[in-house]
């Protein structure tokens, strides 16, 4: 009876991954292909969870979860997506922007697609409107160019010049042209001119902020793009290194030593997400599922870059701000 019960307990140990593997094949899939690289992300992706958990879905329990990076390499999206779309999952989720969302959308058009941060999905292609997304995708919208004027403005008081603003587009964007078309349109609403400055490569980012360095007209907007945020650290050294104050709209940006940033919850968008995913799972089609739109926003200023710049923050800005970061 002992050695039954010895052997048996043996086999069931043995048993045991194999009926945890076939459980976890069972579960729905859901697949992340994401822009930006792993540790990027990381907060963001817990905030996801967050959202896939209020639909009562729990990774690893209730879905299966794979991710697929692209490390910061556009480049790389379309072999990534294809990939898991040849995994059949449940639904495909786009992180990065519109850059990854419309790598997925050409991926496959029957698997639902949820985004999860993008400047204008309409603009993009990606839905017919925000209302009724149709197809088989919906997701997050960010408002970026809604804030553009606001971003503007606020460089304005924190940094204040009667010279023009520049603006750094990444032209490998395909909202690049929408980016710089509003950027105009709002220095012109907020009285001040613009200088786009588009970049393609990190040599030509380190070129352009040396050129600003030598220039007496050095404010700078960095326009919101997944792979800017890929590279915030060296933007902001480079900010730091040639004394250019900037204004972002993550706040990453600033927690990351930049001088200001203006825009929605980053890791709100991405929890919205994540309900929107939960819902798909539950049954619910993502053409007619309304694109979400951001509710929380942030400003946040970072004190110790201030200073680096021998920027004195006016009282009035220090009273709106949401954080600041000494």
């Amino acid at each position: 009876m002992k050695r039954r019960g010895v052997f048996g307990g043996l086999g069931i140990a043995l048993l045991a991954p194999r009926l945890a593997r076939a459980q976890r094949s069972t579960l729905p899939l859901v697949g992340v292909v994401s822009l930006l690289p792993e540790a990027a992300v990381k907060d963001q992706l817990m905030a996801f969870q967050q959202g896939l958990e209020e639909t009562g879905h729990v990774g690893g329990r209730t879905v299966t979860m794979e991710y697929r990076w692209a490390d910061g390499d556009p480049d790389l999206l379309p072999q990534l997506a294809a990939d898991l779309a040849r995994r059949h999952p449940a639904v495909i989720v786009a992180a990065g922007g519109n850059i990854a969302a419309l790598a997925v959308k050409r991926a496959t058009t029957t698997i639902p697609i949820v985004f999860t941060a993008v400047r204008d999905p309409v603009a993009d292609g990606l839905v017919a409107s925000l209302n009724r997304p149709g197809g088989n995708i919906t997701g997050v919208a960010i408002l970026a160019g809604e804030l553009d004027a606001k971003r503007l403005q606020l460089l304005d008081e924190i940094a204040p010049s009667e010279g023009p603003i520049s603006a750094l587009i990444n032209r490998h964007n395909p909202s690049a042209l929408a980016q710089g078309k509003a950027l105009e349109a709002a220095a012109r609403a907020v009285g001040r001119t613009i200088r786009l400055l588009v970049v393609g490569t990190v040599g030509e980012i380190n070129e352009t902020f040396a050129a600003l360095g030598q220039q007496s007209e050095r404010r700078l907007v960095v326009a919101s793009d997944p792979w800017f945020t890929s590279h915030r650290r060296e933007i902001v050294e480079l900010a730091a290194r040639h004394l250019v104050p900037c204004i972002f709209q993550w706040r990453q940006f600033a927690e990351a030593g930049g001088l200001a940033s203006y825009g929605p919850d980053f890791s709100e968008a991405y929890r919205q997400a994540g309900i929107l995913t939960g819902r798909v799972l539950r049954g619910e089609a993502p053409a007619n599922l309304p694109v979400l739109q951001p509710t929380k926003f942030e400003f946040v200023i970072n004190l110790t870059a201030a200073r680096a710049l021998g920027l004195a923050v006016p009282s009035a800005v220090l009273a709106r701000v949401d954080e600041a970061i000494e």
